[in-house]
């Protein structure tokens, strides 16, 4: 029986060409995406489903879906998807993160024109019988600095198009490389002197924990005065209040926004202002980006249906069912590995290296690398993927060596990680143990053995007498409950780590208090 496809939104014809030419069955209902009663009345009828935004994949509606096996969203977007969800019922989840940066990237730049030359204003006026010439009064875009904040696929667009135009772009983007940086023909700068620097900002990042609120009230006080800022990446990595306020004294000049933190956005902080310019989340709304999108999943979700090929999964990686006993632990592995060192990286990476001794070398190790880069990135970049992850590296220029030898130590597999940045290097290694759960083992030179847990603490410390009793005391009066607590030190009265895992989240005054206390060199929240 051919596999069936439900598509519960607006998608191009051409997709469902492609599954019937694929030879899977269709069942074309798009407006079904907002009416979740019927959707998870009938899901269970269907092997695949493919959606865009409208449709709300929730973990009720996939309590329904005995037989599904893959959910495509055309976009690059998952966050209508549970995704927890879907991996607990073996559904993969696919999406499109290339599909529509073109489109994104050529509407910010028609913003930026918008915003320098008063265009949507102008043309109002005008159609109201008016003939105002000398209020429009607009700015030039070439000789102008341009700061580009995430400088990936779409930024590298956006960078190209800017120089076309004869500006001077500069990037901030932890993940760029000084090499890739020069190849693009962009400065790499770090985000104080971008802000000083720039005279229109946009910005193409994700929203993670790292990026919201990016251009905070704070950073906005730091932009040159005069500044036009440009988002059509994702709503929060702007303060829409405070950019508000900078606007109504003039340090802002203008702002041209396509996302916003509540959409539909019906009000808005930024709305009546005469020099901002918003636009309906259109960053994605061209016919050639929705073909792209819908060609692209219609292709994936067939290869995986009819011949269990698997691309651009957000939740699993690319390997045979032959495959996947042996190899999913160490997986989890290396996904937690790569976390925990993207957590701790601050400054531009340029090589990461993962090492794999012993037995683990001979599995499918490229799987392996990809579930690292993932998680080591993705508390910059939410949406990279274990598909996408070693694009992404690609694009910041970011060197992987994958290198295998035998076991040389006191564990039959190991995994390492080595980070190398341009303010240092950090290395860490992991393990699994024989009840299948992945160990750290080692950080940064000082062995110390700990699970992972979803919330901890890294402390790196000097060793000196009284700090454990000091720290325990303090989470204890914080009321934080330690679930588990490994420590390691290189040498007597050399350095030393903590590790920490706790039940819920770490009070902010928390880490202030920690750093105060004698010898702490850092202090990190992780989540795993």
């Amino acid at each position: 029986m051919a596999p069936r496809v439900l598509i519960s939104d607006a998608l191009s014809p051409a997709a469902i060409a492609i599954f019937k030419e694929r030879g899977v069955e269709v069942d074309f209902q798009p407006a079904l995406g907002k009416d979740k009663e019927r959707l998870a009345a009938i899901i269970g009828d269907y092997d695949g489903l493919a959606i865009r935004s409208a449709t709300k994949a929730t973990a009720k509606i996939l309590e329904n879906a005995k037989k599904l096996r893959v959910i495509g969203r055309a976009g690059i977007g998952v966050d209508n998807v549970d995704i927890p969800a879907a991996t607990a019922r073996g559904i993969i989840v696919m999406n499109t993160p290339f599909g529509n940066s073109i489109t994104t990237a050529e509407h910010a730049i028609a913003m930026m024109f918008a915003l320098a030359r008063e265009i949507p204003a102008a043309d109002a006026s005008t159609q109201a019988g008016k003939w105002e010439k000398n209020r429009f009064m607009g700015v030039e875009i070439t000789g102008k600095t341009l700061g580009i904040i995430g400088c990936g696929n779409i930024g590298a667009i956006v960078a190209d198009r800017a120089m076309g135009l004869k500006m001077r772009v500069i990037a901030f983007d932890p993940f760029l490389s000084p090499e890739r940086a020069v190849n693009l023909g962009v400065e790499k700068v770090d985000l104080d002197e971008l802000l000083a620097r720039a005279d229109f900002i946009t910005l193409h990042t994700p929203m993670t924990a790292q990026t919201k609120n990016i251009l905070s009230a704070e950073n906005l006080a730091r932009t040159k005065k005069g500044v036009r800022i440009i988002n059509c990446a994702r709503g929060g990595l702007v303060d829409e209040a405070a950019l508000r306020a900078a606007l109504d004294t003039g340090h802002v000049a203008g702002a041209a926004f396509d996302v916003f933190v509540e959409e539909p956005a019906v009000s808005n902080p930024l709305f009546g202002h005469p020099h901002v310019v918003c636009t309906p989340h259109l960053g994605a709304a061209t016919n050639e980006a929705q073909e792209n999108v819908a060609l692209q999943v219609a292709e994936q979700m067939s290869d995986y249906l009819m011949r269990g090929a698997i691309s651009n999964a957000v939740n699993f990686p690319s390997i045979t069912a032959e495959e996947a006993p042996r190899l999913r632990p160490f997986i989890a592995l290396a996904e937690k590995l790569g976390s925990f060192a993207g957590q701790l990286t601050e400054a531009g990476v340029r090589k990461l290296t993962i090492t794999y001794e012993g037995h683990v070398g001979e599995l499918k190790t490229k799987a392996l690398t990809a579930a690292a880069l993932a998680g080591f990135l993705r508390p910059m970049l939410a949406d990279v993927n274990v598909v996408s992850a070693p694009v992404v590296a690609k694009e910041r220029g970011i060197v992987i060596d994958e290198v295998t030898r035998a076991a040389e130590g006191d564990y039959d597999s190991l995994i390492s990680l080595s980070v190398e940045t341009e303010n240092g290097d950090f290395s860490l290694s992991g393990a699994v143990f024989n009840d299948g759960k992945p160990r750290i083992v080692e950080i940064g030179g000082t062995r110390a053995e700990a699970e992972f847990a979803p919330s901890m603490i890294y402390v790196s410390n000097e060793d000196k007498p009284g700090f454990i009793g000091r720290f325990a005391t303090l989470l204890g009066e914080a009321g934080v409950n330690i679930a588990t607590f490994a420590l390691g030190r290189d040498a007597e009265g050399g350095s030393a780590v903590a590790l920490v895992g706790i039940d819920g989240e770490v009070p902010a005054p928390v880490f202030a208090l920690t750093r105060a206390l004698p010898g702490v060199k850092r202090v990190k929240a992780l989540k795993f």
